[in-house]
């Protein structure tokens, strides 16, 4: 299907905040200040897996998540990146990108399902928003 039958899924709409607009993906950070945690939402319509998009199509999911990994790591220096793509609860195709440094709140597990959200607060959430559009545009230069 086209990028123009793409709609992102309510679920991602209400849990995340919109970063930037890449080529092949949207790319938009969990509110969830415990973890600096971006997701990029490939904008293609009625794909569940990475397995779904075309090869070119790969090829650009993971040129985003590099930049995307870039960037959070330029405002959120970290011990370590995860990358998933679970898709249990939402299945339209999303890779998560979380920054993780020993200790935080549910270190050493997975962040998935570890406790409920700590929503950012507001001036935070724009801070943050401006710092990663920042390191994207910087990185893209």
């Amino acid at each position: 299907m086209s990028a123009a039958a793409f709609a992102l899924d309510p679920r991602l709409q209400a849990d995340t905040r919109h970063v930037a607009m890449l080529p092949l993906c949207e790319l938009r950070l969990m509110d969830d200040a415990r973890y600096p945690w971006l997701i990029l939402v490939p904008r293609r319509a009625g794909k569940a897996e990475i397995a779904d998009l075309s090869e070119e199509e790969q090829r650009a999911l993971w040129q985003e998540a590099n930049q995307a990994a870039a960037a959070l790591r330029a405002v959120a220096p970290c011990d370590k990146l995860n990358l998933g793509a679970l898709g249990n609860i939402v299945r339209q195709l999303h890779l998560h990108v979380v920054a993780r440094t020993e200790g935080d709140a549910a270190w050493p597990g997975p962040v998935w399902g570890s406790g409920a959200a700590a929503p950012y607060a507001a001036e935070a959430l724009d801070a943050r928003l401006a710092a990663l559009r920042q390191a994207l545009s910087a990185a893209s230069r």
